[in-house]
Formats: structure tokens, sequence, C-alpha cells
């Protein structure tokens, strides 16, 4: 009897832990799509990600880089004053996107350029995100509007 009940604890605490596993296994694969890692315009020319690979981009939209195509179809350059990526955007661009303004896309880089589903411009004059601050002031071309640091 003793014997029994030690086996079915053993059966017990291994289904456990294959059902742990499992669940650990399943929510791993589903968020894999759901991380977008960021990367400056430097980071993207030094080490290309790979072009099925979905990231964020950010910086700065180069001036006079904005040329819109046919129907919804944007091309423009974002920078991070070090280096520049080509960017091709297809959809309504936010209210607040223009040249010399902070930008951060989502997508993928395909041949050099990267293809943008998403674009989100600052909300206000003073706001970029802390990705795009903090790669702008490692290229040392970051100027904070307010006059700090």
């Amino acid at each position: 009897m003793r014997g029994l009940k030690k086996k079915r604890r053993i059966q017990i605490i291994v289904v456990a832990f294959v059902a742990l596993a499992s669940a650990t296994a399943i929510i791993g694969y589903a968020l894999q799509d759901g991380i977008n890692f960021f990367r400056s315009p430097s980071q993207v020319i030094a080490e290309p990600p790979r072009p099925a690979e979905v990231f964020r981009i950010g910086g700065l939209v180069e001036d006079g880089s904005i040329v819109r195509g046919q129907g919804e179809e944007v091309r423009f350059a974002v920078t991070d004053g070090g280096a520049t990526v080509p960017v091709t955007f297809v959809g309504i661009l936010p209210d607040l996107f223009e040249e010399g303004q902070g930008m951060v896309g989502t997508g993928r880089y395909v041949n050099g350029v990267f293809e943008a589903s998403e674009i989100l411009a600052k909300h206000d004059e003073t706001y970029m995100p802390k990705e795009v601050v903090d790669a702008l002031k490692e290229q040392g071309v970051y100027q904070d509007p307010e006059g700090g640091s």
C-alpha cells in the first residue's frame, strides 16, 4: 500500500512538470511574434537583421526625404545622425509626422530598405521615444528642447 502511494505521488509530480513545461513552451511560442526589438539606423546598418525579423526602428525623419508615391505609398529616410535608412510605408501617416521630427516604425528590413507596417510619430512638440533619444545621444546629435541634457 505504501509503495502505491509513493508511485502515485511520483506520477503526479511528473505529469505536473510535463504540463508546466508544455505551458511555458506554448506561451513562449505565442509571444515570439509580439516581441519587437528596437534598433537605431546605425545598428541596422552595422548588423542588418534577417529579412523575416520584425523590429522597430527610430530616429529623425531626414529633411527633404519624404516622397509620396501612388496612392498611400510614402518613401522617406530615418537617421540618427550616424547612419540613414530608407523607409517605405503604405498607409496613412500620423498627422504629426513631418521632416526633422522623431518617429518609430515597426516592420522588416528587406534588400536595404525598411518596409514599415506601422509608423508612430511624436504626440507633442517635445516628445520623443526614449529609445530614439538614447540612440541620438549615443551619436552626439540630440539636443534637449528644454535646454537640459
